[in-house]
C-alpha cells in the first residue's frame, strides 16, 4: 500500500496522533523506526523512510525505538476492511494462527495459495506473513517486559516464542539488548498466579468511550458482564479455564487499560486480541470521519460524535445468541432473557478475587445444543433458533468466523433456522467485525433516517456510506436512542 511521503513527513514534524499506527518512520542514520508521535527531534527528510507496517520496517533491518515504543502504537489493520485476504490474514495472525500453525495452513483457511498470500501481504504491507507474526511477538514481548512483572519465561510463553532461549536470542538481535537490559532490572521470577496483569491498549483518536460504555451497559448480561461509566468487566473462558477482564479508559493516554486475571499466561495474546476487537481498537476513526462527515444526512451526527465505534464481542457465539434473544423485543427484555439463560445454563465461576457482579460464564455451544430453552420464557421459535445455532457451531465452528467474502458468511447465517437478514447483519457487524454490514431492515435505523432525511431512499443513501455502513448504523441508532 502506497504512502504519501510528504504527508507522512508533515505528520512526523507535528507529532500528529491521528497518524499514530498508520505508518512508521525509519531513520537511516540511526537504524531505528519510530511512531509518528515520537518525541525525539525530527530527522532530516533525506534520512527517513516510511513503512505501512512495523513488520516492514523490521524486515528492512530497522529496530524499534526505545523512546516512542512502537509496541504501544494502535494496530489499525481494520483500515484494510474485514473482507480482504490480507485483512483476514492479519486478524488471524493476531489471534495466534502462526504461533503453532503454518503459513500454508493459514493460506488454505483463507482460500488462497501460500505464494499468493505472501505476495498480497508484501504488496499491501511490505512484509511477509512470517515477518508480520514475528514482529507481533517481539512487540508484545517488549510491552510485557515494560508493563508487567511477568518472569521472562512467562513472557516467552505469552508472546508465542517456542523457548526462552529463542526469546532471548530474538530480543537481543532486535534491540541490541537482552530482556534484562530492556527491563533495566532483574527477572522478577515467580509471581502471584492470582494477580491481575494490566496492559495499555492504544486506539487511534477520536474515541467515544461514553457512547460505547452506554451501549454495552444497556446490553450487559447479568452475571457475565458488569458495565459502568468508567469500566467494563466480564468473565472469560478459553480452553476450559475461567477468568475475567476489567477495561477502563485512559483518555489522557489515548488508550484503554485492561486488567486480566487468567490461569494461563499462554492465553494472554489471544485475550488481548479479543479485547481489541470487543472495543474496536483496530479502527482508524479519522478515516471514517473524513468520509461520513461529508454526507448530507449523517454529517451532523458524525461531527457531533466523531469517535463513535462499533462494539465487538468477546465471543461470536455469545453475541449471536444475544442477537436472537433480541428479536422483536426491547433491549431491556433481551437483557432479562440473557440473564435467565446464564442463570439456568451457565457455569458458576465466582471465586476469590472475582468482582462480585461476575458470577457465571456464558454457556458454550454444546451446552445449549441439547438444552430446553423454553423454561426461561422463550417462545418455541426463538428457543429452536438458539438450539439450531448451537448445534451448527458444534458441527462447524467456522460458521461464526469472518471470511474473505462477507456475503458468504451472512448467507451461512441466514441459512440457519430463525436467523433472518437483520440478525445476520447484526452478527456480521459486531461478531464478524464487518465494517460494511448494515441492518437495513432495522426499525430504529429506518426511523432515524426518515427523521433526518428529506424523503430520500435509505438503500440509495446508504451506498454512499460504503465501506463504513456499520458505523453509519451506529450513528443512526445513537441519534434515535442514547443506548
Amino acid at each position: 500500500m502506497e504512502l504519501n511521503p510528504d504527508i507522512c513527513y508533515r505528520a512526523l514534524l507535528t507529532h500528529d496522533a491521528r497518524f499514530d499506527g498508520q505508518f512508521f518512520t525509519a531513520v537511516v542514520t540511526t537504524g531505528v523506526y519510530c511512531r509518528s508521535t515520537c518525541p525525539a527531534p525530527p530527522p532530516k527528510r533525506e534520512n527517513v523512510r516510511f513503512f505501512r507496517h512495523a513488520a516492514a520496517a523490521q524486515g528492512a533491518g530497522f529496530r524499534p525505538c526505545l523512546r516512542c515504543r512502537p509496541e504501544l502504537a494502535p494496530d489499525l489493520f481494520a483500515a484494510l476492511g474485514s473482507s480482504g485476504v490480507v485483512a483476514q490474514a492479519l486478524r488471524r495472525i493476531a489471534e495466534g494462527a502462526l504461533d503453532e500453525g503454518s503459513v500454508a495452513e493459514l493460506a488454505i483457511s483463507l482460500g488462497v495459495t501460500e505464494r499468493h498470500l505472501r505476495r498480497l501481504c508484501v504488496a499491501q504491507l511490505g512484509a511477509s506473513p512470517v515477518t508480520i507474526a514475528q514482529n507481533r511477538r517481539i512487540l508484545f514481548a517488549k510491552q510485557l517486559i515494560g508493563e508487567t512483572d511477568l518472569s521472562f519465561a512467562e513472557i516467552a510463553l505469552a508472546a508465542g516464542f517456542g523457548s526462552i532461549r529463542r526469546f532471548n536470542d530474538v530480543m537481543q538481535a532486535t534491540y541490541a539488548r537482552n530482556p534484562r537490559q530492556l527491563r533495566r532490572g532483574e527477572d522478577h521470577g515467580q509471581r502471584d498466579p492470582n494477580a491481575a496483569i494490566t496492559l495499555r491498549l492504544a486506539y487511534s483518536p477520536p474515541y467515544d468511550w461514553p457512547a460505547l460504555a452506554a451501549f454495552l451497559a444497556a446490553r450487559a448480561i447479568p452475571g457475565v458482564e458488569d458495565v459502568g461509566p468508567q469500566h467494563y468487566a466480564r468473565t472469560i473462558e478459553l480452553g476450559g479455564a475461567h477468568g475475567f477482564v476489567v477495561v477502563r479508559p485512559l483518555a489522557d493516554q489515548q488508550a484503554l487499560a485492561v486488567s486480566i486475571r487468567f490461569p494461563s499466561v499462554a492465553a494472554l495474546g489471544q485475550i488481548v486480541e479479543r479485547v481489541r476487537q470487543l472495543f474496536d481498537l483496530h479502527t482508524n476513526a479519522q478515516a471514517i470521519f473524513d468520509q461520513l462527515a461529508l454526507d448530507p444526512v449523517l454529517g451532523p451526527l458524525v461531527r457531533a460524535r466523531p469517535g463513535l465505534r462499533v462494539p465487538g464481542a468477546w465471543s461470536a457465539f455469545e453475541l449471536a445468541v444475544r442477537a436472537i434473544l433480541g428479536q422483536q423485543v426491547s433491549v431491556a427484555a433481551a437483557t432479562t432473557l440473557a440473564g435467565r439463560l446464564v442463570a439456568a445454563h451457565g457455569t458458576p465461576v465466582a471465586g476469590e478475587g472475582f468482582p462480585p457482579a461476575l458470577t457465571h460464564r456464558f454457556p458454550l455451544p454444546h451446552e445449549l445444543a441439547a438444552a430446553d430453552l423454553t423454561t426461561i420464557g422463550l417462545p418455541h421459535t426463538r428457543a429452536a433458533a438458539i438450539s439450531s445455532l448451537a448445534a451448527a457451531v458444534v458441527r462447524e465452528p467456522a460458521i461464526l468466523k469472518a471470511g474473505t467474502v462477507p456475503e458468504d458468511a451472512i448467507a451461512r447465517l441466514v441459512a440457519l433456522p430463525g436467523i433472518g437478514p437483520w440478525t445476520a447483519q447484526y452478527i456480521a457487524m459486531r461478531a464478524l467485525r464487518e465494517p460494511d454490514a448494515f441492518p437495513a431492515t432495522d426499525l430504529g435505523v429506518r426511523r432515524a433516517f426518515e427523521r433526518l432525511s428529506a424523503g430520500q431512499a435509505l438503500a440509495e443513501s446508504a451506498e454512499a456510506w460504503r465501506p463504513w455502513r456499520a458505523y453509519a448504523a451506529m450513528h443512526l441508532w445513537r441519534d434515535l436512542s442514547p443506548v
